[in-house]
């Protein structure tokens, strides 16, 4: 026997006594696929570096478009100084989004025969603004209630922070100043300058984009001490009356991330499904995510993984090594503790209508592990001429059609169409889903 038949043989009794029984079946089997954000047009992603008050957050920008028209404008919650604001690794973000993706996992059913008995297991981003450069401090900013904290370059980006009296008037500077600001966009601003908050204006210096020879924009990273742990989002809607995705990376060496003033659940998982969907995990998890948000009102948060990052199981990338989670924001990591690091990633999908409030969060103790994990099992298709085998066989109809439901169900898709998909049974001249009923 060729030891490549040897080691299939092994490997596949492994797995077997690993995924029969009740306890292993959680997380077990082989990666296959996964999820990330490529599978979005626009999805905003934000890496959040929290320990006690002091936060690190980083923000990806998906900008398209000339560079000369980008510019940001994020509420913050003290004034940055020029060595709190870095500009961050895109490939960082990367990782996070491959390590923490959705996954499809496969398993073989063995050979029934060879067993005693076959046991069944069980945006950020604000309106796009012209490239007029920054202005000089005029006269009537006083007038306005505007005052400009802070200025400063940081790679590619010129970065104001602006404190304001009131809304009208840093409306009115920002548009002044060459922010093409739609009109009546000082009802957003309005609760930000009430609560004090500042604002942080970057937009791209071309001068030093093109010296550097950039292809695409780098993440803006800023590092404050506050007792608010929250995100704003609702200066992303200025200009956008469509729905937008938002992946939020919480990093944190207690557990796991929750948002407090939206309800947080998990995303459907852990489920069956039949094989053909190795083929379209891309459009079945965008059906199912929406279905799922649909089902939910529209006005939830979805946990999509949430796990220590010095383990995965089964992984869908490698964890992150220490200088890879410092780049990331990760300031608590010590010799002794080289990766005390809790991942949660949060799926947001948002409106103005649904998420009328910007995202607070609350960091937790609990570090139970989950991911959103759908799993593929591939019937035996050997040669069964035992009792055992016979009996296999009389339940494959039983459990593809559950598997064929069970798709229907998470994705909206019509069981008419998943049934032409599905296999044919050994022996069987039909669809096996025919035979379900007599002739």
């Amino acid at each position: 026997m060729k030891l490549s038949r040897i080691l299939t043989i092994l490997c596949v009794a492994f797995i077997a006594i690993l995924c029969f029984t009740q306890n292993a079946w959680a997380f077990c089997g082989f990666y296959v696929a996964k999820a990330d954000t490529k599978l979005y047009n626009k999805a905003s992603q934000v890496v959040i570096a929290r320990n006690g008050d002091r936060t690190i957050l980083t923000m990806a920008n998906d900008f398209q478009g000339e560079v000369k028209d980008f510019a940001l404008v994020v509420p913050v919650p003290v004034v940055l100084q020029q060595d709190q604001v870095h500009v961050g690794d895109p490939k960082v973000i990367e990782r996070l989004d491959a390590f923490s993706a959705p996954r499809l996992v496969e398993y073989f059913d063995p050979d029934p025969c060879a067993r005693p008995t076959f046991e069944e297991s069980g945006r950020l981003m604000a309106p796009a603004p012209t490239a007029a450069a920054a202005n000089q401090a005029s006269r009537d900013d006083k007038t306005l209630g505007v005052t400009v904290e802070s200025r400063f370059t940081v790679g590619e980006y010129d970065i104001l922070i602006l404190s304001a009296r009131e809304s009208n008037g840093l409306e009115t500077w920002l548009q002044r100043n060459g922010y093409k600001i739609p009109q009546g966009a000082n009802q957003l601003l309005q609760p930000y300058v009430r609560q004090k908050m500042k604002f942080f204006v970057a937009k791209v210096n071309l001068a030093e984009f093109e010296k550097a020879g950039y292809q695409l924009l780098r993440p803006l990273q800023m590092a404050y001490e506050s007792p608010k742990f929250m995100l704003p989002i609702r200066l992303g809607m200025i200009n956008s009356t469509s729905e937008q995705d938002l992946i939020v990376y919480a990093l944190s060496p207690k557990g796991q991330a929750e948002i407090t003033n939206y309800r947080t659940v998990k995303v459907p998982s852990d489920t069956e499904v039949p094989v053909f969907v190795k083929d379209t995990f891309g459009g079945f998890y965008k059906d199912m995510f929406q279905t799922a948000y649909t089902r939910e009102g529209k006005k939830v948060a979805f946990l999509e993984y949430a796990w220590d990052m010095g383990s995965c199981d089964p992984c869908s990338a490698e964890p992150l090594n220490p200088e890879e989670l410092r780049k990331a924001g990760v300031f608590w990591l010590t010799p002794s503790s080289p990766s005390n690091v809790f991942i949660s990633r949060l799926h947001v999908r948002y409106s103005r209508e649904k998420f009328p409030e910007d995202l607070m969060f609350q960091e937790t103790s609990n570090r139970q592990s989950f991911q959103g994990r759908y799993i593929l099992r591939h019937a035996f298709t050997g040669e069964m001429q035992c009792e055992a085998g016979k009996q296999y066989q009389r339940s494959l109809p039983a459990r593809f059609e559950q598997e064929a439901q069970t798709l229907a169900k998470l994705t909206g898709w019509k069981i008419q169409d998943i049934r032409k998909r599905l296999p044919v049974a050994q022996s069987q001249q039909r669809p096996w889903w025919q035979n379900l009923w007599p002739r």
